[in-house]
């Protein structure tokens, strides 16, 4: 399958009516809590392994 196939697909899957805003399982408040909570668990452990002093 080309690039061009599986973008036009993807597009397509998309852009269904009856679906607005994507799949109706994502839920927005879930999708952002969850990468607020992996982007401060990776800037945890970046401060861990930084210790200069």
């Amino acid at each position: 399958m080309s690039l061009h196939t599986t973008a036009h697909s993807l597009v397509s899957l998309a852009a269904e009516p009856g679906h607005e805003g994507g799949h109706a399982s994502l839920s927005p408040f879930v999708t952002g809590g969850g990468a607020l909570i992996v982007l401060l668990l990776l800037l945890w452990i970046t401060t861990r392994f930084n210790r200069d002093r």
